[in-house]
């Protein structure tokens, strides 16, 4: 039986989600494996939405911001940067790879830069393996 990972996607309404959106409507296609939940700002992300996707089953965390400088919320971006940067060592100490865990800046216009941005870390996340957590949750 071949592994479909299954990816958690936190996304930005105002870049990435728009992103993630043209590259449905222009038909490029990338794994249907991905949930997609927009948040206002990739700033808003907090360390226990990132550990319970984790702990719920999720073999991967894909978060997707505007790049620097383009935050409709002039530096929420930064702030996600940092807090990830912070939330990678806290998922290994519950023994999940650090690079489960994906931050990426993706403007609006850019649905080519989604779909491989995803396609690559669904391509990585193979490569680790299934989640070590047995209870698996239904995506």
């Amino acid at each position: 039986m071949s592994f479909e990972p299954k990816i958690i996607a936190l996304v930005c309404n105002w870049c990435t989600y728009t992103a993630a959106d043209l590259a449905g409507t222009s038909r490029l296609t990338y794994p249907a494996n991905v949930r997609i939940i927009r948040v206002m700002c990739t700033g808003m992300i907090d360390a226990k939405y990132v550990l319970k996707a984790f702990l719920d089953g999720a073999d991967g965390v894909f978060i997707g911001g505007c790049h620097p400088g383009d935050c409709h919320y002039i530096d929420g971006n930064l702030k996600a940067e940092k807090r990830i940067r912070g939330i990678r060592p806290l998922i290994e100490q519950f023994g999940f790879p650090a690079t489960m865990l994906r931050l990426a800046w993706i403007g609006a216009s850019e649905a080519p830069e989604f779909q491989k941005e995803i396609s690559d870390f669904i391509a990585a996340i193979k490569e680790l393996g299934p989640s070590q957590v047995t209870d698996r949750m239904v995506l």
